[in-house]
């Protein structure tokens, strides 16, 4: 009986039955529970300069990837773009590459055909013809015909300027046009458009309405490229102006460039 009761304040001033330590101890000191030191533990935090250096980089790359993808959202040139034109648009892009793709192609025959060839000085001779009726249709000196679309642009309103018309020429270039005519100018490379108070000049050239692009490509790249969401034809209905675009199986282009011969660059072969 006499151990049991000196055993009682022990156990009073032991571990009670929530795992807290009791208040007993040396000098009276009240004892610290688990919850406690573990608050002491996590609060205030204890963090080194490098961890305050990398928390503030991971808040600013989290903030800047947030505003980029809002701002891709919000300004988006799809969006809200019908189906049928986004299938229109995947299958401008397929055929861009595909005419990618054919072009190397073209590019790997004609090394076979240099390497593997009997007479390759004729080969590579028939390939320089080739290759300079190409840059021809490209520099705009020889006439040109193929497939294509013809492009007839209205403005009744006189709201169509140099920009638009310089938009159209772009957007008709990136869909794979070889050769194009405005009017009676041929558009080549360096074919620049200029708006002055007599209307629009191309190359220097003073050109009227109706604007009329003749343009040699594939028709189902070209006529799609023009009718895109927010692309040429929308833009100019926007400036009260129309667009007619007609495919045709034979567009001939015969505006001339003149052959500018160089004074003194020389082929170095």
């Amino acid at each position: 009986m006499g151990q049991a009761a000196a055993e009682g304040p022990a156990a009073a001033a032991g571990v009670d039955g929530e795992g807290r330590e009791g208040q007993g101890g040396e000098g009276g000191e009240p004892s610290v529970t688990g919850r406690q030191r573990l608050a002491r533990g996590l609060w205030p935090p204890r963090l080194s300069r490098a961890q305050l250096i990398v928390a503030l980089l991971l808040f600013v790359l989290g903030l800047g990837l947030a505003i980029q993808v809002r701002t891709t959202s919000d300004n988006g040139a799809l969006r809200g773009a019908r189906q049928e034109d986004l299938v229109r648009i995947l299958t401008e892009l397929d055929n861009r590459s595909q005419r990618l793709q054919d072009e190397k192609r073209g590019l790997d025959s004609q090394r076979s055909q240099l390497e593997t060839s009997s007479n390759q000085a004729a080969e590579a001779l028939k390939q320089t013809q080739q290759k300079e009726a190409q840059l021809g249709i490209l520099a705009g000196t020889v006439r040109a015909e193929g497939t294509g679309i013809t492009l007839t642009i209205t403005d009744p309103h006189g709201g169509v300027e140099a920009d638009s018309l310089l938009d159209a020429l772009q957007e008709l270039r990136a869909a794979g046009a070889e050769a194009i005519q405005i009017n009676d100018v041929r558009v080549v490379a360096d074919t620049y458009f200029t708006q002055g108070a007599d209307g629009v000049r191309i190359d220097g050239h003073k050109v009227s309405q109706p604007y009329v692009f003749k343009v040699i490509g594939n028709p189902q790249d070209l006529e799609p490229a023009l009718n895109i969401p927010g692309g040429v034809v929308q833009t100019l209905e926007k400036e009260q102006a129309t667009a007619d675009v007609v495919r045709s199986q034979k567009i001939v282009v015969d505006a001339l460039r003149p052959s500018k011969q160089p004074d003194y660059a020389r082929s170095s072969q």
